[in-house]
C-alpha cells in the first residue's frame, strides 16, 4: 500500500525528491505556456495535464512544450464536469509515473510562488501530508485594458477581501466578484492520499491528523478573468455543464451564467474592472495591494525564451 512507501521516505529520505503538477484545462491557450514555463522555474520537475477537449489551440500548444518538459499530455473529452475524480487520478499518474513525493493539483490560471527564494521545494517536508497554501484574485484595472491587457500586467492583488452576504453574491448587481473571499488550496503527498476536493481546497490523507499544515511561504496567485472573450467562452462552456442538474459549481459561475443569459455579461466584466480611482480606495484600506512578485517571474521567462 502506498501510505507504506510515505512512512518508508520519511525514514530513508530520497536525494532528490520530485514536485509534480497535475493541470486539468479547457481553452486556456493565453495561460497554459506561462504556466508550466514559471512553474517549470520554480522548481516543478514534472507535469501532468489533462486536457479536457479544448477547441482553441491549447492542445496543440501542449503537445509543442513536450519537447522542452517532462509533460505527459491526457486527453478527457467528457463534458461530465467530474473534477474530484479527474483529479484524484492525476495525482495517481503524477505517484506512479513521475515518481512525486508531492503534488500541486492546479488550474490554468493559477501561479503558485514561493514567497521568498527561488523554489518551492524549499518550503516542503517530506513528512507533509497536505500543505494548505493562501490563494489571491489577481485585479484587472482600465489602464491595463488600454494597453492591450495581458494577465501579467496585473500589479494587485486582493488582501483583504469583502465579506458580501451569500445571498447578495447572488443577486446584487453592483459587487464585485472578485474581491469577494476565496477558498485555499493544497498541496498533497500522493502516498497515503484518499481525496482531493474538486477544486483543491482541501484533501483527505491518512496522516492529516499528525502532519498536515497551513503555510503562508507559499501562495497562489490567481487569474481568472483576463480579457472579456475568455470570460464570455468561459461562462457559455459553465452554462453547457449546468444543464446537468447535479453539477456542483460556485455561486459566482451560477451568478455569471445568469448574467450572460440576461445578455449582461459586458455589465459585469465592466464592474469588475476596477479605475485607477476605485483602485486608491481600494489600497488605502488594504482590500487590495501591490504585488509585483507573479510579475516578476512572468518577466524571467521572457527573457529566456
Amino acid at each position: 500500500m502506498h501510505i507504506l512507501t510515505y512512512y518508508w521516505r520519511q525514514l530513508k529520505p530520497p536525494e532528490n525528491p520530485r514536485l509534480v503538477m497535475t493541470i486539468l484545462c479547457r481553452n486556456e491557450v493565453d495561460v497554459i505556456e506561462a504556466n508550466i514555463r514559471v512553474h517549470a522555474l520554480l522548481g516543478v520537475d514534472a507535469f501532468v495535464v489533462m486536457d479536457n477537449g479544448s477547441t482553441d489551440g491549447t492542445r496543440e500548444k501542449l503537445g509543442a512544450l513536450q519537447g522542452e518538459f517532462d509533460l505527459t499530455i491526457i486527453d478527457q473529452p467528457s463534458q461530465t464536469y467530474q473534477q474530484a475524480k479527474w483529479m484524484l487520478q492525476l495525482a495517481h499518474v503524477a505517484r506512479l509515473e513521475k515518481g512525486a513525493h508531492w503534488v500541486i493539483s492546479n488550474d490554468a490560471d493559477e501561479f503558485w510562488i514561493p514567497q521568498q527564494g527561488d523554489n518551492l521545494k524549499m518550503h516542503l517536508r517530506l513528512d507533509d501530508s497536505v500543505v494548505t497554501v493562501p490563494r489571491s484574485n489577481m485585479i484587472l484595472t482600465n489602464e491595463a485594458l488600454k494597453e492591450g491587457y495581458r494577465f501579467f500586467h496585473a500589479n494587485h492583488r486582493v488582501q483583504y477581501p469583502i465579506c458580501y452576504e451569500r445571498d447578495a453574491q447572488k443577486r446584487d448587481p453592483n459587487i464585485s466578484m472578485l474581491l469577494v473571499p476565496i477558498s485555499p488550496k493544497v498541496i498533497v503527498n500522493p502516498n497515503g492520499l484518499i481525496k482531493i476536493s474538486g477544486g483543491n481546497h482541501r484533501a483527505k490523507h491518512w496522516d492529516n491528523w499528525r502532519t498536515a499544515r497551513t503555510t503562508e511561504a507559499i501562495r497562489v496567485y490567481h487569474y481568472p478573468i483576463r480579457s472579456y472573450e475568455q470570460f464570455e467562452a468561459n461562462i457559455r462552456h459553465r452554462q453547457q455543464l449546468l444543464k446537468n442538474t447535479n453539477a456542483r459549481m460556485g455561486d459566482h459561475y451560477r451568478r455569471w451564467v445568469g448574467l450572460y443569459e440576461q445578455g449582461r455579461l459586458r455589465e459585469e466584466f465592466e464592474r469588475i474592472v476596477i479605475s485607477a480611482a476605485h483602485l486608491n480606495v481600494l489600497s488605502r484600506y488594504k482590500v487590495v495591494v501591490e504585488d509585483t512578485l507573479p510579475r516578476q517571474w512572468f518577466e524571467k521567462i521572457r527573457e529566456l525564451q
